[in-house]
C-alpha cells in the first residue's frame, strides 16, 4: 500500500490535489495486485476505459481550436500521435508514473513499472480520476500541460497508430467493415502475449502479436495497411 507521504508527492507532481484518495488508490492500482492474495480490491480498469474516452475529447477539442485549418483527415493523425500507447508512456514518464504504482508480486519482478501498456493504461485510468473527482476543467488541465503550445504538424514521423488511417480507407466503402478478434492468448497474467485477426468482411486482412490487446490490433492493422499497399516503411 502506498504511503500517505507517497500519495501526497505525486498530487504534487501532477498538480491536482484529490478530495477522493479512493480514486486515486484505485487509479494506481494494477490488475495483478488486487487480484493477488486476498486483496481483491478495485483495479484500475474500469477507470481506463473512462479515460480513454475522456482523453480523445480532450485532446480533439484542443487540435479543433488551435488548428483551425487542418483538414479532417489530419486532424485525426495529429490525435492519433497523441492519445497512441507510445506518446501515454512518454507523458507518464515526465512524473515518474510507474514509481507509484500497486503492482502484484510478478508483475513487479518482470519490470511491470516501466512496461509502456501498463504505464500508458495508468495514465488513462489516472486521467479518469481527475476527470470524476474533479471535473472536465481540472481533467483538461491535466492533458494539456503535457501537449506543446505549438506541435509540428508538418514534420513527418513514423506512423504509430494505424487503427485510424485503416478505418478511414474502409470507410470510404460503406458496404465494408473491419473488426479485430482475438484468436490466442499465451502466458502467464504478468506475461501474457495476445494474438488478434483483423478482417475485412469476414476476410482475414491482417494479423499480430502484442503484450496487449491494444498493441495487437495495431500490430495487426500495420500488417493490413502493408499488405493493401499504403505503408511500406518498417
Amino acid at each position: 500500500m502506498l504511503s500517505t507521504e507517497k500519495l501526497e508527492e505525486l498530487q504534487r507532481k501532477i498538480g491536482y490535489t484529490f478530495r477522493n484518495d479512493q480514486l486515486l488508490l484505485q487509479a494506481l492500482t494494477h490488475s495483478s495486485y488486487a487480484n493477488e492474495g486476498k486483496k481483491h480490491g478495485k483495479n484500475n480498469e474500469r477507470l481506463e476505459f473512462l479515460g480513454d474516452s475522456v482523453l480523445s475529447v480532450i485532446v480533439a477539442r484542443h487540435l479543433f481550436l488551435t488548428y483551425r485549418d487542418l483538414p479532417e483527415g489530419e486532424l485525426t493523425n495529429l490525435r492519433a500521435s497523441l492519445v497512441c500507447e507510445k506518446a501515454l508512456d512518454v507523458f507518464a514518464a515526465q512524473f515518474g508514473l510507474g514509481e507509484y504504482l500497486l503492482l502484484g508480486k510478478g508483475e513487479e519482478m518482470n519490470g511491470g513499472r516501466e512496461r509502456p501498456s501498463i504505464l500508458a493504461d495508468a495514465f488513462e485510468a489516472l486521467l479518469a480520476a481527475i476527470y470524476l473527482d474533479g471535473g472536465y476543467e481540472a481533467a483538461q488541465k491535466f492533458v494539456l500541460g503535457f501537449i506543446p503550445e505549438q506541435l509540428d504538424v508538418k514534420k513527418k514521423t513514423k506512423l504509430s497508430d494505424y487503427k485510424t488511417p485503416l478505418q478511414e480507407i474502409v470507410q470510404q466503402n460503406k458496404e465494408e467493415r473491419i473488426e479485430y478478434v482475438l484468436v490466442d492468448e499465451q502466458g502467464p497474467d504478468h506475461a501474457k502475449t495476445f494474438t488478434v485477426e483483423v478482417l475485412l468482411n469476414s476476410n482475414i486482412i491482417g494479423r499480430g502479436q502484442g503484450r496487449s490487446k491494444k498493441q495487437a490490433e495495431q500490430n495487426a492493422a500495420h500488417e493490413a495497411l502493408k499488405l493493401m499497399g499504403y505503408y511500406q516503411e518498417d
